[in-house]
Parts: structure tokens; sequence; C-alpha cells
């Protein structure tokens, strides 16, 4: 049975998840419908996509019943309001990152879906890519023994209003640090023993970019950097005891792994010929399939993604924040 979606917001991400949904078997996924700001943008996405409802508002999405999971793409700030909205009315939810602006409204979102019983999974679609999957069987099985240094950087020139306008959801924090928070989460877990930071701002008092250092027992860390005004290398680094692990740039949306720069392995990615504004988006494909298997199965949450990462990662945010906020 074909799970039915909605999509909220219409902008560059919505377009490439919009890609994904429609590359899948109709069977399985189907658009019903889009819904923007304004009615003319959604309707103007609904005849590039050929989804069959535009709507007038965010509301009549959300309170139509032929709708299964609602996908929400807009801008950082308006998330919670939208994702509640969703949540009120029975729907179950993927939301782009960062779920909340703050650890508080993450964890309003999480415990109202387990109250409705729904689905509710933060869309950071690093975790469902095949590279991950791979990655994560390297780490169990001790390929390159004890883990002990993560290195990390997310540096692209970014233009968007978000990376200017502290009300938007401000700065590299919330914009690309999600995804190198998610992979220290990933290969040394939630518990670390300090965490530090310092930035550079823009004008507008917006961190332009951030070097992180989080120590964790035993002398492990992950140092990592983001950074909206270069490009970098872009590559993520594990070191163990026994060698190393590096996923290629970019390690945020992989198809390349390898260890100790020797054995390779490559994932290619579905094919799809449409237009699309992130590098590897064809990838969101898995994170499509993620929420369906999941929700077929009654689950709540994916234990890919799960809601202890989605709130451990806003309680970090909201904490380097305040480290980085200090150094103005």
């Amino acid at each position: 049975m074909a799970l039915r979606w909605g999509i909220m917001s219409t902008g560059k991400i919505s377009n490439d998840f919009a890609n994904a949904l429609n590359y899948l078997p109709k069977d399985e996924h189907i658009i019903i419908g889009v819904a923007a700001s304004q009615k003319e943008t959604a309707e103007e996405f609904a005849r590039k996509h050929e989804i069959p409802q535009a709507y007038n508002n965010y509301e009549e999405l959300a309170k139509d019943t032929a709708i299964d999971v609602v996908y929400i793409g807009s801008n950082n700030d308006r998330h919670y309001e939208l994702c509640k909205l969703v949540l009120l009315n029975q729907k179950h939810l993927l939301c782009e990152k960062p779920l909340g602006l703050n650890y508080k409204e993450s964890q309003e979102l999480v415990l109202l879906a387990k109250q409705k019983k729904l689905f509710l999974m933060e869309a950071l679609w690093s975790r469902f890519f095949p590279v991950y999957n791979e990655l994560v069987e390297l780490l169990a099985s001790k390929t390159i023994g004890d883990l002990v240094y993560l290195s990390a950087d997310f540096g692209v020139p970014v233009s968007v209003d978000r990376m200017k306008n502290k009300q938007l959801g401000e700065g590299t924090i919330y914009e690309l640090g999600g995804y190198v928070l998610q992979l220290a989460i990933l290969v040394f877990g939630r518990n670390p023993k300090s965490i530090s930071a310092f930035a550079n701002f823009n004008e507008n008092g917006v961190d332009e970019s951030i070097n992180y250092i989080i120590k964790y027992p035993d002398g492990k860390t992950a140092c990592f950097c983001t950074h909206s005004k270069i490009r970098m290398i872009n590559s993520a680094v594990i070191y163990g005891t026994k060698g190393s692990i590096k996923l290629k740039d970019p390690f945020w949306a992989p198809t390349d792994i390898s260890i100790n720069n020797e054995r390779e392995s490559r994932h290619p990615l579905p094919l799809i010929e449409k237009e699309k504004f992130y590098t590897n988006s064809e990838g969101l494909v898995y994170e499509a399939v993620e929420v369906r298997n999941c929700i077929k199965r009654g689950y709540l949450e994916s234990a890919k993604m799960t809601h202890n990462d989605t709130l451990t990662i806003a309680r970090w945010q909201e904490d380097i924040s305040g480290i980085i906020k200090s150094q103005i």
C-alpha cells in the first residue's frame, strides 16, 4: 500500500525530496499535495512535480485526511510551528533538521508525537546512505580496532538568508552543525566529557564558521569545522588503534568509503534525471524508504535516527550556541 505524502514548503530541499519520492514505486510512495506560504508557489511546484493538489495554506494540508505523512522543508524558524500543526492533525512527520531551534522545542515535539502515537523523524539523511550502513558494520566489528579520534569538515559557500538573519535559525551551528554532531554520536556516543567551540561572526552576529572539540572518556576526541565562506575537503576520517576509515566528500551524503586508504567500496546512487539543488540528493530515496518501512511496522521512531539522537543534537547545538555567543 502506498504511503501518501504531503509536502510543506517549496524550497530547494523540498524540490529534491519530491524528486526522490517520484522516483520510487507509485505503489509505495505517492505525493498527494503540497502547500507553501503562497498558493501560487504551491501551484507552480505541483505542476513541476505532477502533484494533484496545491493547498491554499499549510493548515489545509495538515487537515487533509487523504495524507498519511508530511515532509517539512521550510526555513528553520518555522519547523516547530509546522511540526506541531502536523502532529495535532494526526499525521506522521518527517522534518528537515533542525527539528527545533532549541532543546525545549525539539523535546516538546518528540513528546507530542509519542502521545499521539505518531512516527516522527528529523531528516538527517546521512544516516540512511548505504555507506553509513557499512560504516556502522565496520565500527561494530572493530575493523580498525579501538576508536580514538574523529575529524570532519563541512565547508561550503552558503548565501541563504538564514546565514545572515538570526531570526531565521542562525548560522552554521543549525545549517551545517547537525551533520558533524550526528557523526560524533554515531562513532563515540551521546556522553562526552566536554564540548568546546569558537566561532567567527558576520556583522549581524550570526556565526559564519565554528571549530568544535568534543572530548570523550579514555582520550577519545572529535574535532570538526563548519564553514559558510569556503569550500573545504569535506571528508570525515575515523582513526582507531588498527587503522582508519574515511568517508569521502561529501561525508554527509557519501558514495565512497575506504579503509586505511586501501580497500575502497562504492555505493552508486539511483539515477534521477531531474533538476536538483543539493549534491547527491538522489540519496533522499533512502530516507523516504526508511520512513515507509517504519510506519508500515508501526514504529514511532527510526533505529537509525532515534529521538534520543535528535534530542542530543538539539542539546549540543543549544550549548554550543551559548558558548560561541559569549565570544561576540
